[in-house]
Order: structure tokens, then C-alpha cells, then sequence
């Protein structure tokens, strides 16, 4: 049964360029076709992939100045509710003149050894200080990343952190997400950003 807890924890991580020429050609066709002005209102808004940037940069400098652990980047991918999670995510909503969901999930074998590692006692099962860990993870890569997109004003919410395998975590329907999965040494972990900016009234 999947678990919620409340966490917090102050981020603040610095962040490097990341080459959007690496993105898929697919993925860069599909980015376009969102912006059809002949789509039926109200359409979805689909994240630009300037965004997905300053959250992939966070996540690799998080955990290599936090943990000391390097990750490794595999293929974007648009992120869907069937979309695998791993057995722990920390959970983040973001608001201002952008509005959207981050998600860090990973496996039970990288949360427990990046717990171990952040609390210097070993931690062989998931607990409140693995859920702990997560949350604070998460709070950092969505924290740095926000000081990256100072333009839309973004607040971040306190940190939710589910468990449990085969769990769902859902975005706002007017949202596309973007799922990244990373591997490292110490197991895999996902990161999920669906980020929009908030349309300006119409006035007449």
C-alpha cells in the first residue's frame, strides 16, 4: 500500500548547461506539434524542453555533491500515469507564472544506500529516515532548478514522499509531462517534470 509523508528541507544546489542537441528528433517533433493553432481549446500545454534543463542539471549535481554519486542519463521519454515509478518517490509542486509537478522516484536499493550515505549510519530498510532522505533529495533538485527559472517566479511546496511498488503518481491534466530515467552505481532513479507557464488573462 503506497505510503505518503510530509517532509522539508532547505535547497540550494548550483547547476551547469545541459545540450538540447542531444534531445531525440522524435521528441523534438512532437514538441513542435503542440504548438498547432488549430488545436481544440482548452489544449494541453506542453513543457518546452528549455525547462526539463535546469532539473536535469540539479538532479546530477545534487547527487554528486550530496551523495558522491554519479548518474548517467538515458532517453527523454513523454511521461504517462503507466509510466514505471520505483518503489519511492518525493514529490514537489511548483507555482508562480508556471505552474507543474516534479517527481525524483527511485529504487528501494539507491534510496537506501543515498539514506545511509546522507544520515552516515547504515539503513538497511525503507523507514521514516529513508523518507526522509528522498524528500530532502527532491527539495534540492527542485530547488536549485527553481533559482535557474527565476523569470516565473516559482514557489515550491513542501516535499511528499510516497512508497510502495507499482505506485501512480499523476499530473495535472493540462500538463505533459517529461520523464527522465537515470542509472548508477547504487540502482536507477526517474526524474518526471511537467512544467507550464500560466496563461495571462485576456483583457478587453
Amino acid at each position: 500500500m503506497p505510503v505518503a509523508r510530509l517532509v522539508r528541507g532547505p535547497p540550494n544546489v548550483p547547476a551547469e548547461p545541459f545540450d538540447l542537441a542531444r534531445l531525440e528528433p522524435s521528441f523534438q517533433k512532437w514538441l513542435s506539434s503542440r504548438n498547432d493553432p488549430r488545436e481544440p481549446w482548452p489544449p494541453v500545454r506542453s513543457m518546452q524542453a528549455e525547462y526539463i534543463n535546469p532539473f536535469i542539471t540539479s538532479l546530477r549535481n545534487t547527487f554528486q555533491t550530496m551523495l558522491g554519486c554519479e548518474v548517467h542519463r538515458g532517453k527523454l521519454a513523454l511521461a504517462s500515469d503507466s509510466y514505471p515509478t520505483h518503489e519511492i518517490s518525493g514529490i514537489i509542486g511548483l507555482s508562480g507564472k508556471a505552474v507543474g509537478t516534479v517527481v525524483l522516484s527511485l529504487s528501494e536499493a539507491l534510496a537506501l544506500k543515498a539514506a545511509s550515505t546522507m544520515l552516515m549510519c547504515e539503513i538497511t530498510a525503507m523507514d521514516d529516515d529513508v523518507a526522509d532522505a528522498v524528500g530532502e533529495l527532491t527539495n534540492m533538485v527542485a530547488g536549485a532548478a527553481k533559482a535557474t527559472l527565476e523569470q516565473y517566479e516559482l514557489r515550491v511546496s513542501l516535499p511528499n514522499v510516497i512508497t510502495g511498488r507499482g505506485h501512480v503518481v499523476r499530473f495535472p491534466s493540462e500538463v505533459s509531462p517529461i520523464s527522465v530515467p537515470f542509472e548508477s552505481d547504487w540502482g536507477d532513479l526517474a526524474l518526471k517534470v511537467g512544467l507550464a507557464p500560466v496563461r495571462e488573462p485576456v483583457t478587453a
